[in-house]
Order: structure tokens, then sequence, then C-alpha cells
């Protein structure tokens, strides 16, 4: 399979047809939204085999039997997808302000409250695992929290606007980047010394980045993006964690300290790089082995995804 940048693989399609869903929930409801999903679904699934086939090499590896019973692996694809669209309407939702704080739970609730009750900001780790737009249910809690979520595509911002649109609720700051420049940098230590927490994924490497680091995920060599340590290694401030997955009718938080720049020598800047982008990768593929259907990377991920791997999900 030729490997192509996440950002150019059915992203125009995708949004497409998130425009659709949230116009249909804006305009008739919940109930026609949700009898739309399902159609929706398929017909995405049926109709981009990359993604479909990224999905089932992603599972595959997680369960290697799969490649051994190719309708158990394209059914459990077609869940993963289905999984991907209840995560878009939990997003409508969350943005609608239509999830109170009282259906996240787990420990992390309060290690974010505290985080901010602290007063120190810092530089917050994500991945594209679970459903991050739910934790604007703890904003709610913290009206004056200031927030800026660093986007690496047009088509991402787009979406947003959109949504705050829709639903007529303000959301974070959105930082637009292809790149991590001193001014970037600049802006953002600003907003840290504030008190302000920077959220950036660390899971998909930018748009003509470049700077990338092969680590070890879930038993085989991927490529992350280099940038979201770096910043860490400039801004010189605490590093968190963050991540919030679906569990029955509510929804599991998850936010850790990970490590703290403040000190940390020049002179150990690139070994401390390459360990804290392994033990990154560590901590996601424990989560993404909790709740495996939670994960919306559906592009090749790994090197070796070739077509000889794809075989089941033609």
């Amino acid at each position: 399979m030729t490997r192509r940048h996440w950002a150019r693989i059915g992203e125009r399609g995708t949004l497409t047809g998130m425009l659709v869903m949230v116009g249909i929930r804006r305009r008739l409801g919940n109930w026609p939204f949700r009898l739309a999903l399902g159609p929706v679904i398929l017909w995405y699934f049926l109709t981009h085999g990359l993604a479909r086939r990224a999905s089932c090499d992603y599972l595959t590896r997680l369960d290697p039997s799969l490649a051994r019973r190719p309708l158990a692996c394209r059914w459990r694809s077609y869940r993963h997808f289905l999984a991907f669209g209840r995560s878009l309407m939990d997003k409508v939702a969350a943005w609608s302000g239509e999830y109170p704080p009282s259906r996240l739970h787990g420990d992390g609730v309060d290690r974010f409250t505290s985080a901010i009750a602290s007063g120190r900001g810092g530089l917050v780790l994500v991945a594209h695992h679970g459903n991050l737009e739910v934790v604007n249910a703890l904003s709610d809690r913290h009206p004056g929290l200031d927030l800026t979520v660093m986007v690496h595509t047009r088509n991402a911002r787009k979406f947003h606007d959109l949504l705050e649109r829709a639903t007529g609720r303000r959301q974070p700051d959105l930082l637009e980047v292809t790149a991590i420049t001193p001014a970037t940098a600049q802006r953002l230590d600003e907003r840290i010394r504030r008190g302000g927490f920077v959220v950036i994924a660390a899971d998909r490497v930018p748009v003509g980045a470049g700077r990338r680091r092969r680590v070890d995920f879930l038993g085989a060599p991927a490529d992350f993006p280099e940038g979201p340590f770096r910043l860490a290694t400039l801004l010189r401030c605490p590093l968190h964690t963050l991540s919030c997955v679906r569990e029955d009718n509510g929804f599991h938080v998850d936010f850790d300290t990970f490590d703290d720049t403040r000190d940390l020598p020049r002179r150990q800047r690139e070994a401390w790089l390459e360990d804290a982008m392994q033990r990154h990768a560590d901590r996601l593929a424990e989560r993404v082995r909790r709740h495996p259907l939670q994960w919306f990377n559906f592009y090749p991920f790994w090197p070796d995804d070739t077509e000889a791997r794809h075989e089941q999900c033609q």
C-alpha cells in the first residue's frame, strides 16, 4: 500500500459527511440524526477502502487471529466505523452543552481541577482516541479556563467553526499550525505563564512538518511527531496527558502528569525526547488496548502497512 499523508486521505469526504450529519441534527433533531447515522457509516465503510483496510490492519495488530478470519475482521472493522459514528454524535452533543459534568467520571476529573487551581498552566498531550470534545463539559465548571487547542488542518478549523455556529457555544481558541516556529512558541509560552493550557495531538505528524521519530507502538515501529515534545522543551513547563473514552452511558476521563521540563538541562534534551516519545506511545498503547474501537486514525499508521496485510478487508 502506498503511504499517503493522513491529512490528504479522505479528509474532504469525511468533513462533508460530518457537516451533513450536523445539519440533520441541527434542523431535525436527535432521532433523525440517529436514524441517518447508520446508513451514512455503512456507505463510508463500503466506499472508503483505504480507511477500511487501515482499520483491519490496526485491529489485526491487536488480535492477530483476525488475519485468518476475514469475515470476523470485516465485522469488527464495521463496528470500529460505527464507534466513530457514535463519537460524532457525542461530539455534537458535547459541543451543544448536553453532557453535564455528572456524566464524566474517573480520577482525571479531580486531577484536571487541581491542575487548573495550581495556576501553573501546562502543555497537554492528546491523541485521536476517544472523544476529547466531551471534556468541554469540564469547562462549564471553570468558566475562566484559558484553553488553546492546536490543529494542523484547515478542515479541522472549519468543522469546529461550524459546530460553534450550530450550537451557539463559544469553543476553546484554535491555533492552526503546520510547523512550530519560535513565534508560535512565544505566543504559547505567554498563555501558559498566565496559567493557561495548550492542547496538542501527539499521534499524527503534521503536514509539511517533517520531524518525526519512529517508536514502538502496538508491537511495531510507527512514526510519531517530534513537535509536541520539542515544544515542551522550549516552553519548559508541566506536561500532562488527557483522554476521554465512552464507557456505557458515561465517559471516563484520564488526566495525568506526564513530565516537567522546567529543570531539563539543554544537553539532555535529545535523550529526554527519545525517552518521552516512547513513554507516550506506551501509555497510548495501554489505553488503546482497553478501548480498541475508539481509536480513530483511519489511515496507514505503520510503515510496514502493505497490501499483503489487507487481503481480508478488500
